[in-house]
């Protein structure tokens, strides 16, 4: 049977295609059944309060870098968006005196405009977002050097390197949009060999660092909660890293507070990770195939999928 079209682009893929009865299984989802589909290599963790949720996260930084010696660098890549728990890192850090000149940082995508990326003085930049929220506040004598951040360009040779010289990763945090992505690895367009089926899991999971074409609907959302809703002033592509630059991370952490994406997108990725349905129209399922996921979610950010009129 031929999979729906989209109704939100219809040429795209995305969670609009699927089957009819995950849509209604994740949307029948109560906070208790979502920590019920904790499984080995998926964890389900609630937090109830925004404190608690963003401090937890901090410390994932903390407790990978705390890791790191000269001869056994550990790093962590790490998200814009969310934000909240950067100056809290730079905090502890400084408040703790933690010597991090061996550990290192991937920042996870950045935007994709008139064919580079974007300078750090564009006001939508994750580099500088990352820089002035966090390392620019630790103490010069405790972080690391500019060589150990490693943020995506246009000319990706010099980052997909970094991933493959001898660095481990202890964690990828991420946050997940509301076309249900980590990174910027958004649904592919429906054309070509995908025209009636979105790629098989196995093959999109090859991809590497990449410029990436967005989907409608995140742009829509970055505007939403970056660009005071002005659409036209978000790019249409950007660089991110891929799934075999994720699959290089001992830990994948998403955390979800509900600024992000909503009630039911929240519930869906959970259903189809806990219950191993990856599907590339979907791409945040792909990771039901990672060893290790934990899933972090602030629990009155979780909403209902109640049916009210506004």
């Amino acid at each position: 049977m031929a999979r729906k079209i989209s109704s939100i682009a219809p040429g795209w893929w995305d969670y609009t295609t699927l089957d009819a009865e995950i849509i209604r299984d994740a949307a029948a989802l109560t906070p208790k059944k979502m920590e019920g589909l904790s499984r080995p290599g998926f964890k389900v963790v609630m937090y109830d309060s925004l404190e608690d949720f963003y401090l937890a996260e901090a410390l994932e930084y903390i407790t990978a870098w705390r890791q790191s010696t000269p001869d056994n660098p550990v790093g962590i890549c790490g998200p814009i968006g969310p934000t909240e728990q950067l100056p809290l890192v730079a905090r502890v850090v400084n408040d703790l005196g933690l010597n991090i000149k061996s550990a290192h940082f991937w920042g996870m995508d950045e935007w994709f405009l008139d064919g580079r990326e974007t300078p750090v003085t564009h006001p939508l930049s994750f580099e500088k977002a990352d820089r002035e929220m966090c390392f620019g506040r630790i103490r010069k004598d405790l972080v690391m050097p500019d060589a150990n951040l490693h943020f995506p360009k246009a000319d990706i040779a010099s980052y997909v390197k970094s991933w493959n010289a001898g660095v481990r990763c202890a964690v990828m945090q991420g946050g997940q949009g509301d076309v249900k992505h980590w990174a910027f690895n958004d649904p592919p367009k429906r054309a070509g060999k995908y025209k009636d089926a979105p790629p098989p899991p196995s093959e999109y999971r090859k991809l590497g660092t990449r410029v990436v074409d967005l989907h409608p609907l995140t742009i829509a959302q970055n505007a939403r909660t970056s660009g005071g809703g002005n659409i036209s002033l978000v790019p249409t592509q950007a660089i991110s890293v891929g799934p075999a630059e994720t699959w290089k991370a001992e830990k994948v952490s998403i955390w979800q507070a509900g600024m992000h994406d909503n009630p039911f997108g929240q519930r869906l990725t959970c259903l189809m990770i806990g219950k191993k349905l990856p599907d590339a129209a979907v791409p945040m399922s792909l990771l039901a195939d990672h060893p290790n996921v934990q899933f972090n979610y602030y629990r009155k950010g979780l909403g209902t999928c109640d049916i009210e009129m506004h």
